[in-house]
Formats: C-alpha cells, structure tokens, sequence
C-alpha cells in the first residue's frame, strides 16, 4: 500500500482504491481521499475543519486560507483562528494616537461613567504637583484676565464700537480652536444636529453676555463693571427660583451683601453711566441665562469637554452676533477706523491692540475651563472672586481711575458677598449629599 505524508501535522495517511478505468475497463490504482482529509476537501474547502486549514506548514510555505473557513473557524471559537475584520479594527483603533478619544455622541451613560472614572483617576497627584500645577493655572487665568481688561478698555477708549470689538474677540476665538482640532492639539469632538440645535440657546445667551459687557466696558471704568458683574449670583439664586430650584436661607442671606455692595459702588462712582449700569447687568442676566439653560439642553452632551463646549459656543455665537453688529454701528466703522489710527502714533499700535484684546479674550476662558475640569467648584468659585479683586486693582493702577472711599466700600462689601455666597451655595451641596446617605444606612 502506498502512503503519501503531506506538509500538514495532523494530515491522515492515503489509501488507494481499485476503480474502473473508463477507456480500457482495467482496474487501476487511484488514490482514495476521505472527505475529512486535506487534500479530499481542496475542490471544496469548507468541509476541512478550522483546526486543519489554519495549522502552520512544516516546509515555511505560505498557505491561503479561503474566507469562508477562516470566518467558520472564529464562528467555532477555534483558538488557533485569526482575528476577524471587527477584532482587526479594533487593534488599528488603538494604535492611534487618541484619534477616538471623544466617543460617539450615540453611545450610552456607561461611555461618559468610564470617561469620569478615567478623569478622577487622572486627577490624583501628590500634593507638591498639584499645588504646582493650581499656583500655574491660576497665575495664568488672572494674567490673562488682566491683560485682556487692559487692552479691550484701551481699544474701547479710541474706537468706542464695541459690537464690532465683541464680534472680532469670538472670531479670533474660532480661528484659535480651529487650529487647536487641525492640529489635533485638542480633540475635536463628533458632534450631531442634535448637539447644534442644543447649543443653540445656550450660545445666544452668551452673545448677550459678552457683547452687554463689552457695551459696559465702553461705558464706565474697568473697575465699576467688575463691581457690577459680581452681583450674577443674585440673578442666578432668582432664576433658579422662577425655575422651582430653591436655594437653602443661608444662600439668600448671602446675596444681600452683594446688593448692598454693588448699591453703595454705583452710587458713589465717579465715572457712573447709566448705560454702563444696565448692560453689565443684562450681561449677568445672560451669563446666567447661559450656565441654568446649558445644564438642561446639554446634559446628555458630557462626553464633549468644556474646552470643546466653550469652542462651539464662540463659533455659534458669532455667527449670532455678527450680522447685528453689522446693522446697528457698521455705518460708522469707517470713520471710527480713521480717528483710532490718529489717535495712535501708529497704526500697528491700534491693530495690536485689537489683536491682544481677542487673544487673550480666548486665552481666559480657556483657561478658567482648564482650572473648573482639575479643581473643585469651591475652589474655582473663590479663585474666580479673587480673580476681580485683582483685575480692579490693575485697572485701577493702569488708567489711574478716581475712587472714592464709599465706593471701595461698597466694592469691598460686594466682593465679600459673592465670597459667602460661594461658601453657602458649597455647603448647601454638601448637605443635600448627606441627607440620602442618613436614610439609606
């Protein structure tokens, strides 16, 4: 009998079988091949079993195994099989250099849990490194505040067109988080028309934020502003009230400071304007307006972080503000152009100027989104206070404002408000944490 020994480890022997030859009718020797055999499944390779098709040859010579077995062999679970298309994929997926770091605005909650758990992980340093890297986050925050303070009222003081400022400062902004995805310095989130038609409150909000507080820095003095804005808490306790969200009476108690304070300021200011007044307020009422509607529209959008949010924001909130600020003073541009250029000594100077007003515009917020995603609220709340203390007395110190004693008074008094109002709202919080935790153990 003759035997035949393939390049295969598991390959049966062959036997030969007597047929009947067709042309001569003599019995011949063909070989005989079972089904389950190598060489009995070449003509249809299917019925080889997964383990045989992707064993290795003992010769080195390369050995095409057809899809259809190789798919059979996964289906199997053969531990000898190849990884299928979706497993190969997936491998691809994690070469990558966090190409997919933001997931699908489609996938589920347990996504975004994985995502926090990663992010308080990541959050855990020693104490020296973070108190390093807290000192460095708030040193460029208030920098950055301040020097956009100094330009933008500079700019204002010799081109008293705000709407057209305001607008310039968000485009700058979208251009900077432009180049932030291209260049994949900041993962660029997937975004839906869902997540747009969202965003698109919140973004009008914030246009009537920015551009009343541009309004009012064309006003009054840097300083009367600040004072100003710092009563958005108040706004912020009354909507949330209108809304059936009731603070607890320590919360309330400390908002009344901040009226006295900012009462006794506006009163006392030396550079008072009524419209000054009234647009830093509709700023607050739009900040607040802005943080009330972002927690409702956009709580499903948690995967995209705030640095992303705040990027969609300014591009919607350009395309908002522009064309109004076309129709309300962009007859009157040109000639605005032509008295700032005299009022510098030269025209770089003014473009500078605008220049540094929007960067910078950008640079703080991205910033103060950097501290609010590695610091606690309490934390971010009495930097933020601490934050206007230090822009008033730069401000104060640059354009050499007049401050009467009241109103320092009163500025210190409102500050201290929104100071007790950060600790009351925290222990509010805290509070309402623990009353679950007593009924449940």
């Amino acid at each position: 009998m003759l035997s035949l020994q393939l390049p295969f480890s598991s390959c049966p022997l062959l036997r030969h079988t007597k047929t009947q030859s067709p042309v001569h009718g003599s019995r011949i020797l063909r070989p005989y091949f079972p089904p389950h055999t190598t060489l009995g499944c070449l003509r249809d390779p299917t019925r080889l079993r997964p383990s045989v098709l992707l064993q290795t040859p003992t010769h080195g010579s390369p050995i095409l195994i057809p899809r259809a077995a190789a798919a059979a062999a996964a289906a199997d679970g053969d531990p000898d099989a190849p990884p299928g298309k979706e497993k190969q994929e997936e491998g691809i997926r994690e070469l990558k250099d966090g190409e997919d770091s933001i997931p699908d605005l489609n996938e589920d909650d347990s996504t975004g849990k994985s995502m926090a758990e990663n992010e308080r992980k990541s959050k855990t340093t020693t104490p020296n490194s973070s108190t390093s890297y807290l000192a460095v986050v708030f040193g460029l925050w208030y920098f950055q505040n301040v020097v956009f303070n100094i330009y933008n009222k500079k700019v204002l003081n010799i081109f008293p067109y705000p709407w057209l400022l305001a607008s310039f400062q968000l485009f700058v902004g979208s251009l900077w988080m432009a180049f932030l995805w291209a260049s994949r310095l900041q993962p660029f989130p997937r975004v839906s028309k869902r997540f747009f038609a969202a965003l698109l409150g919140p973004a009008l909000f914030h246009t009537i934020g920015h551009i009343s507080a541009c309004v009012s820095f064309s006003k009054v003095a840097v300083s009367f502003t600040h004072v100003i804005k710092a009563s958005e808490p108040v706004f912020s306790v009354v909507f949330s009230a209108f809304l059936g969200r009731f603070y607890p009476i320590q919360v309330w108690l400390s908002v009344l400071p901040i009226v006295a304070g900012c009462s006794l300021a506006a009163v006392t200011e030396v550079s008072f304007n009524a419209q000054g007044l009234w647009t830093a307020l509709i700023s607050n009422v739009g900040f607040v307006l802005r943080n009330i509607y972002s927690k409702q529209s956009l709580q499903d959008f948690s995967h995209i972080n705030g640095l992303n949010l705040y990027g969609w924001i300014s591009i919607v909130s350009l395309l908002y503000l522009f064309p109004v600020a076309v129709f309300v003073e962009g007859s009157r541009w040109p000639g605005g152009f032509q008295r700032a250029l005299a009022a510098v000594p030269s025209p770089w100077t003014f473009y500078w100027w605008v220049l540094l007003s929007g960067i910078f515009y950008h640079l703080y917020n991205q910033s103060s989104y950097q501290a609010l995603d590695k610091i606690s609220p309490l934390t971010f709340s009495v930097g933020n206070t601490m934050k206007r203390v230090v822009v008033i007395i730069a401000s104060v110190l640059v354009f050499r404002n007049p401050i009467r004693p009241l109103n320092a008074l009163g500025s210190a008094i409102a500050i201290l408000g929104t100071f007790l109002y950060s600790q009351a709202t925290t222990m509010g919080k805290k509070e309402n944490k623990a009353v679950p935790e007593k009924k449940t153990s």
